[in-house]
């Protein structure tokens, strides 16, 4: 699975073949979660931060436009939605 990229990693990194993989399988497994799971995580994440929910929900929409695959645009209420249900 990906042998391509792994020898790509090899040769331009100091990675193992075994590294490189677990590398691009922690990568896939990243950019693989949900929107609504990766706005739930970021919001305990950001809250942990100490942020308040304006700011975090600014910070999630500016993230979400950088996904490998962006979601559409969220409002403000489906935001909300995601984490409070």
């Amino acid at each position: 699975m990906h042998e391509e990229l792994v020898d790509h990693l090899t040769r331009s990194t100091s990675l193992g073949r075994g590294e490189a993989l677990r590398v691009i399988q922690d990568v896939l497994a990243y950019f693989d979660e949900s929107t609504d799971a990766y706005v739930r995580r970021r919001h305990r994440e950001l809250q942990g931060q100490g942020l308040v929910n304006a700011a975090i929900f600014e910070q999630i929409t500016s993230e979400l436009r950088y996904r490998a695959v962006a979601p559409p645009e969220l409002s403000l209420r489906q935001l909300r939605r995601m984490v409070y249900g």
